[in-house]
């Protein structure tokens, strides 16, 4: 398989301090990954990154075939369909929700002047309706619950039909139903062979959807470990990442992660 993300000696400096340090990583297509590590591994830096929205200050990085530095990124981020905290911040709450996915096909978060096309906005109410949020379609964005607002976000990162799907903490904030909704969804995603190449970064183990096949993980901004899911999510490498001792288990499609030591023992 040909690489469509790839990543050599990739290091990320502030000042004196090392965010990302020389990350060797590739992903080929066909491939659904999870970044996982805990706070402070570097895992938004290296998706900004992927996302072409930052430059390493070390390394090579080739997205899509194109070298970062040496391509036009407003012509590639419109291939990378890209969610995180940041990005849904800048989306005006009084914009309908199918406003807001539709304005992701010309790269804008908030609907000005701009013309589209009758095909643009059925493809809007489409992926709501995948992610089962089309009835919402004429609500204000900002009425909606975080879980709806969640999956709004992921139906407007796939407006450009990318060829990467780049997905930054997607669950962050949701409570367990909402959670549990949004694992199903992305589960779903993942399982259908049309889908672009996903990654999605998390530091919840519980928060893997089912369908998933490999893993980044991330430790003080190094990669601890990288490969198949069910290789590398081990209770050593996952205790190695994390600093402490700590217990995987795996049933039922879904991953489990506690410490080895219950508290006050």
């Amino acid at each position: 398989m040909s690489a469509v993300l790839d990543l050599q000696g990739v290091t990320v400096r502030r000042g004196t301090s090392t965010i990302v340090d020389s990350v060797d990583w590739t992903v080929s297509e066909g491939e659904r990954w999870i970044v996982l590590g805990p706070n402070g591994a570097g895992k938004t830096t290296l998706l900004q990154i992927l996302a072409a929205r930052s430059h390493p200050t070390a390394g090579t990085v080739d997205l899509l075939g194109e070298r970062l530095g040496r391509v036009d990124v407003f012509e590639l981020r419109p291939r990378i369909g890209f969610s995180s905290a940041a990005l849904a911040d800048k989306i005006p709450h009084h914009e309908s929700v199918r406003d807001v996915v539709v304005t992701a096909a010309y790269g804008v978060t908030g609907r000005w002047r701009e013309e589209y096309e009758e095909l643009d906005t059925e493809q809007a109410l489409a992926l709501l309706g995948a992610f089962d949020v089309a009835d919402l379609a004429e609500r204000r964005y900002g009425t909606l619950s975080e879980g709806e607002r969640k999956r709004v976000q992921i139906a407007r990162a796939l407006m450009t039909d990318p060829e990467v799907l780049l997905l930054d903490e997607p669950a962050a904030g949701l409570d367990v139903a909402g959670r549990e909704e949004l694992v199903g969804a992305l589960a779903e995603l993942a399982g259908d062979e049309a889908s672009p190449v996903l990654v999605v970064v998390t530091h919840h183990v519980e928060e893997i959807p089912p369908g998933f096949t490999h893993l980044l993980l991330l430790g003080d901004g190094k990669v601890e470990a990288a490969g198949p899911l069910e290789e590398v999510l081990t209770s050593e490498n996952l205790s190695r990442a994390f600093g402490m001792d700590l217990l995987v288990a795996h049933g039922g499609g879904r991953w489990l992660a506690r410490a080895a030591r219950p508290a006050g023992r």
